[in-house]
């Protein structure tokens, strides 16, 4: 005959409450709770005990062989009964909820009718055992997850419903940007729902809007969604093509960027600065022109160029003296020939040289170059060739 009985919880953890089997035990049984777990021992009817984790023993008025002479009046039921219920306190998580039917609002932005509907996921505690076990289970054998939200399903559905309704309403929030504000919702309405949860001894530790059910289908949804996206997209592409034109302009700037440090680079290593440069274009200009009789076009140029000689240094000025050098007015009346063997004055006019007697038939230009000759000299001075080459013996 057993003496005394060995009472544990032998449920899974997705269970809340668990009531053990054995009832009306003896006195001196075993009661072991286990760690994250709570245990109500009634007798009689009342919530006597509430045992934390650990080993005890239960003394009840069931005794062995007195018990079931006592028990005779009433059939062999024992009139003193006793049992136990255990309390899961861990953190249960991914218990899913969901509107039970959608919520029916005016869209704030496009002004026309919608229904909606939500879903979700939330974490439960139990916070108050005893108070959980008298106000809500009751004599249940079990209280699961899903028990759970049954029954809490009306304030549940109450209050979600309508606080999404209102918050919508209120900030005016577009339903096709609605998903940006789950993490919001989410907070606000576990705010208001734990509350309601502990009045019967549960935490609602955490609280989540997973899924907005928009009524995909709807050809009046469908009509605004379409309006919606195709607003954004005409904005985005016009974005894009203002990025597009930046970067050319930004790559063209870099361009020149690039091109003026290239050049500043080389004037760097060649020796000269910006303004010595543009003296030298001016000098070649002017020397470009010294052959055309053009300089009257010039007005001032000649003593511009003199006056940057002796401004930009000694290196532009000696390029603009040697490109203005040889320049003189040509004689209209009076010009001078040259003999071109011993290099003495001729008459004007003169077939043989007065001084030593060579004939002056020869050409006086270079054959190379046609440079037209002044006075005497082995080489043109133009362009540096022999001019015995061009004599005529």
């Amino acid at each position: 005959m057993k003496i005394a009985d060995i009472i544990k919880y032998e449920g899974d953890n997705s269970t809340f409450i668990w009531k053990h089997p054995c009832e009306d035990f003896n006195t001196s049984s075993q009661l072991i709770v286990h760690e994250s777990q709570e245990a109500i021992f009634f007798m009689n009817g009342q919530a006597l005990d509430l045992f934390g984790p650990g080993r005890y023993t239960l003394k009840t008025q069931n005794i062995p062989l007195i018990s079931k002479i006592i028990s005779i009046p009433t059939g062999g039921q024992t009139p003193f009964h006793c049992e136990v219920y255990f309390i899961n306190k861990t953190e249960q998580m991914a218990i899913k909820w969901g509107t039970d039917s959608k919520v029916q609002y005016i869209e704030p932005t496009y002004k026309f009718p919608i229904s909606i509907g939500a879903s979700g996921e939330m974490a439960l505690s139990v916070q108050d055992s005893r108070k959980l076990l008298v106000k809500l289970v009751g004599t249940e054998r079990v209280l699961e997850r899903q028990q759970l939200v049954t029954f809490f399903r009306a304030f549940l559905m109450t209050k979600i419903k309508t606080y999404i309704a209102q918050a919508m309403k209120a900030s005016s929030i577009n339903i096709f940007e609605i998903d940006e504000k789950l993490e919001e919702f989410s907070n606000d309405l576990k705010k208001r729902l734990t509350n309601d949860f502990l009045e019967y001894g549960i935490n609602l530790e955490r609280f989540f809007i997973t899924t907005i059910v928009k009524p995909d289908g709807d050809p009046q949804y469908e009509k605004f969604k379409e309006l919606h996206f195709r607003q954004y997209a005409d904005i985005a592409e016009a974005q894009l093509q203002q990025k597009v034109g930046i970067i050319e302009q930004q790559t063209e700037a870099q361009k020149l960027v690039i091109e003026s440090q290239a050049i500043a680079q080389k004037r760097a290593t060649e020796g000269y600065t910006y303004q010595q440069e543009r003296g030298f274009d001016v000098a070649e200009k002017v020397a470009q022109n010294e052959a055309t009789g053009e300089f009257a076009n010039m007005g001032i140029g000649i003593g511009i160029m003199s006056g940057v000689g002796g401004t930009i240094g000694g290196m532009v000025g000696t390029t603009v003296n040697n490109a203005f050098s040889g320049i003189t007015e040509k004689p209209q009346n009076d010009e001078k020939h040259f003999c071109e063997n011993c290099g003495a004055e001729l008459t004007p006019g003169a077939k043989f040289c007065e001084n030593c007697g060579a004939k002056q038939e020869k050409e006086e230009s270079c054959k190379k170059c046609g440079f037209k000759f002044t006075k005497q000299g082995k080489f043109c001075p133009n362009c540096g060739a022999k001019r015995e080459e061009n004599n005529e013996e």
